[in-house]
């Protein structure tokens, strides 16, 4: 195979001839085609060394990045899990304060002698006898603090109502009658029939009791109420009247001095008047009445628990 060359410009030169079987030409585009290869080798071991290199770097980086995370998430699953045991540990605590307030409204209620249907303690605690949850997991805590949160809620709420009927009791044994005016007194007249001690007639029906005592000794309210009557009524002289709410009214009669005024409140124990003699009456004493629900009652009933009353015969 030859390859014509030609030299000069519009074919006036001469032609030259390379003939490409010839060995010395082999020979050259060998060794030109054998350099290009190994160039091109080189080039690519080289590229391949570099490429190598950089991934083998990334691939440690990774890792690393990868092995410093692994130790931060084992760090805070360390630290959750501990709090979790402390949150379990807690709620275990406040559980078993919670049975004790159980055990608290019991002792109120029976005390209280109020219907232990309408507050019931007896319910089964919200952890088993407070403890804590066995696995210490998150689950297992939020779903134990969701029924210690209804609990507590229940137990303030029934202890609010025990607290209210409590106090209503306690107002309501506030504003009942009960003790004797004087200290120290004497009956000297009982509720019911008796001889007129001013006329000495038979047949005399008797509101109240009578309670002889000292000229000027203090006469004192047996409950709390508002003074409705204070000053001189017929028959019964100095009069103080106290309405004590729930149908219950007194009355002290026949006092030396009126302390109170109408429409003033008084409690148990409040000195209200001074005892003595005006009005129908033939010694320093006072009357007392009991009137419920406009009908006048024994007064016997409500004095009888106090120390220092004696009783003599009518007069």
């Amino acid at each position: 195979m030859n390859i014509i060359f030609f030299s000069g410009r519009n074919g006036g030169g001469r032609s030259r001839y390379l003939n490409l079987a010839h060995p010395l030409c082999l020979g050259v585009i060998a060794a030109m085609v054998l350099g290009t290869l190994g160039t091109a080798f080189a080039i690519g071991m080289q590229l391949g060394q570099r490429t190598d290199g950089l991934g083998g770097r990334d691939t440690d980086h990774f890792r690393r990045m990868i092995a410093e995370q692994q130790a931060e998430i084992a760090q805070l699953k360390a630290r959750v899990q501990l709090r979790a045991d402390a949150f379990a540990a807690r709620l275990g605590a406040i559980d078993a304060q919670i049975i004790r307030i159980d055990a608290l409204g019991k002792r109120l209620t029976s005390l209280a002698n109020v219907d232990r249907r309408e507050f019931n303690f007896d319910d089964e605690p919200a952890l088993a006898q407070g403890s804590a949850p066995a696995s210490g997991r998150i689950t297992d805590i939020a779903t134990a603090l969701t029924a210690l949160e209804h609990r507590v809620d229940l137990r303030d709420a029934q202890l609010a109502a025990l607290e209210n009927a409590m106090n209503e009791r306690k107002i309501d044994a506030a504003l009942r009658p009960a003790g004797s005016p004087v200290a120290d007194a004497v009956i000297t007249s009982h509720f019911g029939e008796r001889v007129d001690p001013v006329t000495g007639e038979d047949g005399h029906f008797h509101k109240g009791l009578d309670l002889a005592g000292a000229k000027g000794e203090a006469v004192d309210a047996v409950a709390a109420g508002i003074v409705t009557q204070a000053g001189v009524h017929a028959g019964y002289g100095n009069l103080v009247e106290i309405n004590h709410g729930n149908g219950y009214v007194t009355r002290y009669a026949h006092n030396e001095r009126i302390l109170v005024k109408i429409g003033q409140s008084v409690v148990r124990g409040q000195e209200i008047a001074l005892l003595g003699s005006t009005g129908r009456s033939t010694g320093p004493h006072v009357h007392f009445e009991v009137l419920h629900n406009g009908k006048p009652v024994d007064p016997i009933s409500f004095v009888k628990a106090s120390t220092g009353i004696r009783q003599v015969a009518s007069r």
